[in-house]
């Protein structure tokens, strides 16, 4: 794992961490598996008006749910969306990088990932076809507030080709049970 601080940008990135990739992508089935990769850069706390943005490489050689529509579609849009936010989160537990998961352990995290994360609000917009076989994704967490053990996270997300594929779209996310 390469950690290194550009002074001149304030921020602060992570290379992809295969073991925990591995780990966040257990309770998927290997063929749901489609992360392939995740860097993560933290240009300050989200919970202070700073971002902490996972790249993401993703390959879809078949489609877990459906027959080939021959495009990404909405479906593989959100099961992205959660394998890249998962990622994320599990990173900042891991590194302390926002201050709303310093108190959390890896155990913490591993016990809350599948039954204390909801998306509360799902929007997303497809602009171009994209191809499903390899593409990439950007997620950003821009704005968490904790409010009575509740945590409120503002997400943004975006997904492009090398064929000019282009979608987006907002998410937000309440962590129900949050350690405090």
């Amino acid at each position: 794992m390469l950690k290194f601080q550009n002074s001149s940008q304030q921020s602060i990135h992570f290379n992809n961490d295969d073991i925990l990739l591995t780990q966040v992508l257990k309770p998927y089935k290997a063929h749901c598996q489609y992360l392939k990769s995740a860097e993560i850069t933290k240009e300050g706390d989200p919970q202070h008006g700073g971002r902490v943005i996972g790249r993401c490489e993703f390959s879809i050689l078949e489609s877990c749910y459906i027959d080939d529509t021959g495009h990404f579609n909405s479906v593989e849009f959100n099961i992205c969306y959660n394998q890249m936010m998962y990622y994320v989160i599990a990173k900042s537990v891991k590194e302390r990088l926002m201050a709303s998961f310093q108190s959390w352990t890896m155990a913490d995290y591993w016990n809350k990932q599948l039954p204390d994360v909801y998306i509360v609000n799902f929007e997303s917009s497809f602009r171009r076809a994209m191809q499903s076989s390899k593409f990439w994704g950007e997620i950003e967490f821009t704005n968490i507030r904790i409010k009575s053990g509740m945590m409120y996270i503002v997400t943004k997300c975006r997904y492009w080709d090398d064929k000019d594929g282009n979608c987006s779209g907002n998410v937000k996310l309440v962590i129900v049970n949050s350690p405090q």
